[in-house]
C-alpha cells in the first residue's frame, strides 16, 4: 500500500486518546468513525457527561489544522452500550476501514471486531508490555517504584494486552511523578508511535515480536478502597502510593473519623509504632513499619485541600490515627 490515505476507525474513551485522536485527523490518513463509551453521570450532581474522546470531537479537536476539524465534527461517532453486540458489530464493519486503532476504550473487543480491519487492529497500551498489563499500568508503574515506562504499540488479539507488540516508545519516570503527570506525559508521545506504526505497514515493515509471557506482571483495574494508606508498609512504598493514586483513586487515611485525603507526602528519617504521630505541631509526620512520612497537601473530606500545617492549625494536638 502507498503510504497515505488509509481508512481509519478510532476506538477509545479515555482523556489519554485524546492527542492520538486529534493527530489523526491532522494526518494524511482518513478518520471514518470513532467509537467511544455512551455518555454517563459523573460527579456529585450526576449530570450526563459525554467522554473525552467524544468532547474532543465537539470541541472541534482543537489541536487538529484545518480543514480537519470541519471534518472531525462531521465523523459517525458510535456509543455501543455493549459492542460485543451485532448491530455494534456491523456498524463498524460497514465503515470498511483499513485500520482500527484502540486506545483507552475500557472493554476488551470481539474477535469479531478484531477481524474487520484489512490490515491489523492496533491497541496503545500505556506500559512496556509484557509489564503491566490491564487496567492501570500507570499507576502499577509508579507503585512498583519502575524507572521506565512507556507507550506500545501492539496487535490486538482477544487477551488482555497479550498481542505480539509493534513498536515501543520509553520514558523515564520521575520521582515526583504522579498518575496525573505520567498520564499526561505518555498521552503526550502516543501519537508519534502510532504515525510512525502506519507508516512502517505502508513501507511493508511493520515487525511482530511475540510478548514473552513469562515476564508479565497485571495491573487491574483501580477501586476507590485501594487508595487507603496501610501504615504497617515501609514509607517509600507508601509514599510512592500517594503519587501513583493522585488523582485517582487518591490515597486517603482515616483521622479522627474523618477521611484525609493526602496528595503529597515527604519521607523522613523518623521510627514509630506504624500509624503513631510523630509530630503534630507544624508539621504532620506519620510512622510507617520502616521510616515515616511527612505529609505536605492533604484534604479533610467536604473540605478544601490546604498544606499540612494548615490543617493542624484547625485541629487539636491530640490527633489519632484510625489503624
Amino acid at each position: 500500500m502507498a503510504f497515505g490515505g488509509m481508512r481509519i476507525v478510532f476506538i477509545g474513551t479515555g482523556e489519554i486518546g485524546v492527542p492520538t485522536l486529534e493527530a489523526l485527523l491532522k494526518s494524511e490518513h482518513d478518520v471514518i468513525g470513532v467509537v467511544t463509551q455512551p455518555d454517563k453521570p459523573v460527579g456529585r450532581e450526576q449530570h450526563i457527561e459525554p467522554p473525552p474522546i467524544k468532547k474532543a470531537l465537539a470541541n472541534g479537536a482543537p489541536n487538529a489544522s484545518p480543514p480537519r476539524t470541519g471534518r472531525a465534527l462531521a465523523l459517525p461517532v458510535l456509543q455501543p452500550a455493549r459492542i460485543k453486540d451485532h448491530q455494534a458489530i456491523e456498524e463498524i464493519h460497514a465503515l470498511k476501514p483499513d485500520v482500527i486503532v484502540v486506545m483507552a476504550y475500557g472493554h476488551i473487543l470481539p474477535r469479531d471486531i478484531l477481524n474487520i480491519p484489512k490490515i491489523a487492529c492496533l491497541n496503545l497500551h500505556a506500559s512496556l508490555l509484557p509489564r503491566w498489563r490491564g487496567a492501570a499500568p500507570i499507576q502499577a508503574a509508579i507503585a512498583a517504584g519502575d524507572r521506565q515506562t512507556g507507550i506500545t504499540v501492539m496487535y490486538m488479539d482477544e487477551g488482555l494486552d497479550t498481542g505480539d507488540i509493534l513498536l515501543q516508545r520509553k520514558i523515564n519516570i520521575s520521582p515526583t511523578d504522579t498518575g496525573g503527570s505520567l498520564h499526561d506525559r505518555l498521552a503526550q508521545i502516543a501519537p508519534e508511535a502510532l504515525l510512525h506504526s502506519l507508516r512502517l505497514f505502508a513501507e511493508g515493515s511493520a515487525p511482530r515480536i511475540p510478548q514473552d509471557n513469562s515476564l508479565a506482571t497485571y495491573a487491574p483495574k483501580l477501586k476507590r478502597e485501594d487508595g487507603r494508606i496501610d501504615w504497617s508498609e515501609p514509607a517509600q512504598t507508601i509514599e510512592r502510593k500517594i503519587r501513583a493514586f493522585n488523582p485517582w483513586p487518591g490515597a486517603s487515611m482515616k483521622i479522627e473519623r474523618q477521611t484525609l485525603k493526602i496528595f503529597s507526602a515527604s519521607i523522613v528519617d523518623l521510627s514509630g509504632e506504624p500509624g503513631e504521630i510523630l509530630r503534630s505541631e507544624d508539621e504532620l509526620v506519620i510512622a510507617a513499619s520502616k521510616g515515616a512520612l511527612s505529609l505536605s497537601e492533604v484534604q479533610l473530606e467536604g473540605k478544601r485541600r490546604m498544606s499540612a500545617a494548615e490543617f493542624l492549625r484547625g485541629h487539636s494536638s491530640t490527633l489519632r490515627v484510625a489503624r
